[in-house]
């Protein structure tokens, strides 16, 4: 591995190792729910979709210029927010779900409120579409990142309109940014991932050499999982850069689609422009699931934050996929006496 250190940055390149883990386990999905799930975004289609902090509820963002709030239990539509001017790009929603933020390729971030639907601020400083957004944990502050190369800091509870500070250190634009306590990930088209420690003030940076479509922290905190444009998810330590794991066989090309871990970190899974989902086992490698969604580009996936659910995007239908109940011994004993 070749490192190098000028004051507070890191910069890291590729390098492999060998990981082992005490404990595996194999996933088996089955879809408990189809296109009927979100009919009013069948056209257009969503552009990004993930589940709310605590699972419940689901946000999707559309190219009829609006993001949707929906239940996620109950598969309905709760309440459409309207106020961008162009596609919505990405949106979060706030731990205790009463506020919402969102992107847009208007060059604008808003702010909303979950119950009435109102616009509380709309937050306007980037010079070009803004990729993906995310609140901090307390959602004190909203940080975007967008195709202008910067990722801007916002303050929520602040009554000015001006963001309280830029990172500019992206020499593209800036596709994906996720946020974990005082520490902020971000990808770029310049191919390499940023991490920041806010607060000892310092910046990480591993490359990848291919454009980032997206990354994410697991959930540990120790790892970091992104997905480049070289068909590849590869899975690092976050403290050295060493590569824990390389993951291959999907088709990333030509589309910014997303990447995700599951909720127990014990598979990786990403979209694939050739209609499938696929899972890998994080620590083996190996393909464990090619899951059939259609016939397009899988756009946009989300895992639930604590159960064994997944949400995929394809074509304006977005569907609820379910871990299969494992038979118990009672069920075995019943199938083998009705085959008798």
């Amino acid at each position: 591995m070749v490192r190098t250190q000028t004051n507070t940055h890191t910069v890291r390149y590729d390098c492999c190792s060998t990981w082992s883990c005490l404990c595996i386990y194999i996933t088996r999905f089955r879809c408990f729910s189809s296109s009927h799930f979100l009919s009013t975004h069948l056209s257009p289609p969503p552009l990004s979709l993930s589940f709310s902090a605590d699972g419940n509820y689901l946000l999707s963002c559309g190219s009829d210029k609006s993001l949707k709030l929906w239940s996620v239990s109950r598969g309905t539509l709760l309440k459409t927010y309207s106020g961008h001017g162009y596609e919505v790009l990405d949106a979060d929603g706030s731990y205790d779900n009463s506020q919402l933020c969102s992107c847009s390729s208007d060059k604008t971030v808003i702010l909303w409120d979950v119950a009435t639907g109102q616009v509380t601020r709309k937050l306007r400083g980037h010079a070009g579409k803004v990729n993906c957004v995310q609140f901090n944990e307390e959602a004190t502050v909203i940080l975007s990142g967008s195709i202008d190369g910067t990722v801007r800091c916002w303050d929520t509870r602040s009554r000015k309109f001006d963001p309280i500070q830029i990172l500019d250190e992206a020499q593209d634009g800036v596709s994906s940014l996720k946020v974990s306590e005082h520490e902020l990930l971000t990808g770029s088209v310049d191919g390499r991932v940023r991490r920041y420690d806010l607060r000892m003030g310092q910046l990480h940076v591993d490359f990848i050499n291919s454009p980032i479509t997206c990354v994410c922290f697991s959930a540990d905190g120790q790892c970091t999982l992104t997905s480049s444009l070289d068909s590849t998810v590869r899975l690092l330590d976050k403290s050295t850069g060493e590569m824990l794991g390389e993951y291959t066989g999907h088709k990333m090309k030509g589309y910014k689609l997303d990447c995700c871990l599951s909720s127990k970190d014990t598979h990786v899974l990403s979209c694939s422009e050739d209609g499938h989902v696929y899972c890998w086992d994080l620590v083996e490698g190996s393909l464990m699931l090619k899951l059939p969604v259609g016939k397009a580009v899988v756009q946009s996936l989300s895992f639930h934050p604590s159960e064994t659910r997944l949400l995929t995007a394809m074509e304006g239908r977005v569907q609820v996929w379910g871990a299969e109940p494992e038979e118990t011994e009672e069920e075995v004993v019943v199938v083998q006496q009705e085959k008798a």
